[in-house]
């Protein structure tokens, strides 16, 4: 039986880099919202994948979420690698003002995150075997003033994804936390780039050379950011405040 590999948000361009990199000889399942995917599925059998599914897929819908999973497990098989790859980066100026606005972003930056983590997490330790990855980032590590909003989702989502690691550590389970900076894309589309940045290809062979390995939780990229907000942590308030998004 061929390797069964799920990416939740299967539209987005890390997830689709993640999904080409791992489709040789495997099942490939594109969960997403409804629209075009025929180019996200000729992607995948381009790079060699036995079979590519796309399932129908709303991340805030988290009543719906065990069902998903269930039947794509049913469709094609128990999934080896789930890959959470959805998100939104929101309007902060119109989340500072705008309570459902904020609470919206939360809960697909975060609440989304941690259920669907929770149901694949189940299944996966009740076999023994599978791999997780959530995308937390950087702006997770030190919230900044200037995107706070989608920074506080983010570290909620790198809190749980940490400690449901170890929560699984010894299961057979691997969950991988991608800490990825800037990335520059169709998300972050006219903004300017951050120190650091990386494209989805560069995320997405981080990404995958770490599931290969099968160990180690957090991962940064590129590297140096783990110096950088390791030293972040030591900035005064009154100059961090001013820090750009």
């Amino acid at each position: 039986m061929s390797t069964v590999v799920a990416v939740f948000g299967g539209r987005s361009e890390i997830g689709l880099a993640v999904a080409t990199r791992l489709a040789a000889g495997a099942t490939v399942v594109l969960a997403a919202r409804p629209g075009p995917m025929d180019e996200a599925v000729e992607a995948c059998r381009a790079a060699g994948a036995d079979r590519v599914e796309v399932v129908e897929f709303d991340a805030d819908d988290i009543a719906a979420q065990a069902g998903i999973v269930d039947g794509i497990e049913q469709q094609v098989g128990p999934i080896d690698v789930a890959v959470l790859a959805f998100g939104v980066l929101g309007d902060q100026t119109v989340a500072e003002h705008d309570p459902q606005a904020a609470a919206a972003l939360l809960h697909t930056d975060f609440i989304a995150q941690a259920t669907l983590l929770t149901v694949l997490a189940e299944r996966m330790r009740a076999r023994g075997a599978g791999t997780l990855v959530a995308f937390s980032s950087v702006a997770g590590q030190r919230v900044r003033r200037a995107n706070y909003v989608y920074g506080s989702a983010k570290a909620g989502l790198d809190g749980f994804a940490s400690g449901l690691a170890d929560a699984l550590h010894g299961s057979g389970v691997h969950l991988v936390i991608a800490r990825p900076g800037f990335v520059i894309g169709r998300m972050t589309a006219g903004m300017s780039p951050a120190p650091f940045s990386s494209t989805p290809d560069q995320v997405a062979d981080a990404v995958v050379e770490r599931i290969r390995a099968g160990s180690g939780v957090e991962l940064w990229i590129p590297w140096q950011l783990r110096v950088m907000f390791f030293f972040a942590r030591f900035v005064p308030r009154a100059v961090w405040r001013r820090m750009p998004r």
